[in-house]
């Protein structure tokens, strides 16, 4: 683990959420307050499939999937959850790197499962 990522952190919350302001989420590595990244897994893509984010700058994305069960991982960041339908989970990171990553769904979904991914861009 590196001294400035976050704690990793699960939670599963009822689909309310969704429809409440966003929420701002204290990282307990920086102190800072993180920016919320809504995702929303469907087959067979997610929304938005290109996320822009800082070096250095916490985050908390929160998914949901309305239909299947659903995998969401970040390898190069080593982040990964289920997302199961009608369910919130949220998973917290201060990208401690620059570049381009590849988000995917890592559950077998159905046929067109294999180009449900996306990109993260981390930038200075």
């Amino acid at each position: 683990m590196h001294g400035r990522r976050c704690f990793l952190h699960f939670s599963l919350r009822g689909l309310a959420v969704l429809a409440a302001p966003a929420a701002l989420t204290q990282c307990a590595a920086t102190g800072t307050a993180a920016r919320e990244v809504r995702v929303a897994a469907q087959r067979f893509r997610f929304d938005p499939n290109a996320i822009a984010l800082k070096l250095n700058q916490p985050v908390t994305f929160v998914l949901h999937t309305q239909d299947v069960p659903m995998g969401f991982s970040l390898p190069d960041f080593n982040l990964r959850t289920d997302l199961l339908p009608g369910r919130v989970t949220t998973l917290h990171l201060v990208p401690d790197k620059l570049g381009e990553f590849v988000f995917l769904c890592d559950v077998f979904c159905g046929s067109g499962h294999e180009q449900m991914n996306g990109v993260l861009t981390v930038t200075a």
